[in-house]
């Protein structure tokens, strides 16, 4: 069993990854900003995390880990005329800045497992392209990026992954799916005609952050509902 650190866990995808990996028998450190968490009786060990902080305090991992995940993120859908670049900046400190942060003051302890893994968070919009998306088209282009990018520079003791999830029942999606007709309308724009479910996106995670996928690296995996590659 390993040890593994979920920035995010405390709702949506990185709590479901956060209660998979430890009800499958893994020590995991998950973190929280906003909500405040408790470790309880999931087996979650909480921690409270600014991964916008120029050092993050990671005094309370192990000394190393099997994977993490950064699991942060936001969606803000406008127009582009609507945008300032003073958004811009900060939504890429969250999503790839935070990210990158997180990553270099964990590095140490991952460079000790000599098989450690590390999955990231893209989106559907990035390889696809949507109106009112590019916000977060932006800074998740800029992830699939870095993920290749680490993935060459920590092979062969670290893969690094991403998923690109298409719209997911979680929090962060609650105001493009908060009444019937949102819902209705939003399965029916993806060919599984259904929302996913964080369960669909931390299955895939599971996957990446454990043994069982020791000879992929460098990936970006699709969890869309087949939005990305099909037309029906």
């Amino acid at each position: 069993m390993g040890n593994y650190f979920i920035i995010g866990a405390s709702t949506g995808i990185g709590r479901q990854i956060a209660l998979q990996l430890s009800a499958a028998g893994h020590k995991v450190y998950g973190t929280y900003s906003k909500t405040t968490m408790q470790s309880d009786d999931t087996g979650v060990e909480y921690h409270h995390l600014d991964v916008l902080a120029e050092e993050p305090d990671l005094h309370f991992l192990p000394d190393h880990l099997d994977g993490m995940a950064y699991c942060p993120g936001s969606i803000n859908l406008r127009p582009f005329h609507r945008i300032s670049p003073d958004t811009f900046r900060a939504d890429y400190d969250l999503q790839v800045v935070g990210a990158v942060r997180t990553i270099q003051a964990a590095l140490p302890r991952l460079k000790k497992s000599g098989q450690a893994s590390v999955v990231l968070f893209s989106t559907v919009a990035v390889q696809t392209g949507f109106n009112f998306h590019s916000l977060v088209s932006a800074s998740k282009g800029a992830i699939e990026g870095l993920t290749r990018a680490l993935a060459a520079e920590f092979a062969p003791a670290i893969r690094v992954n991403a998923i690109a999830p298409s719209l997911t029942d979680t929090p962060l999606a609650a105001q493009l799916l908060s009444s019937d007709e949102k819902r209705q309308v939003n399965a029916q724009r993806h060919p599984m005609k259904k929302i996913g479910q964080p369960g669909d996106i931390a299955n895939m995670a599971m996957f990446l952050l454990t043994s069982q996928s020791t000879w992929i690296t460098g990936q970006v995996f699709p969890v869309d509902g087949g939005m990305s590659a099909l037309r029906v």
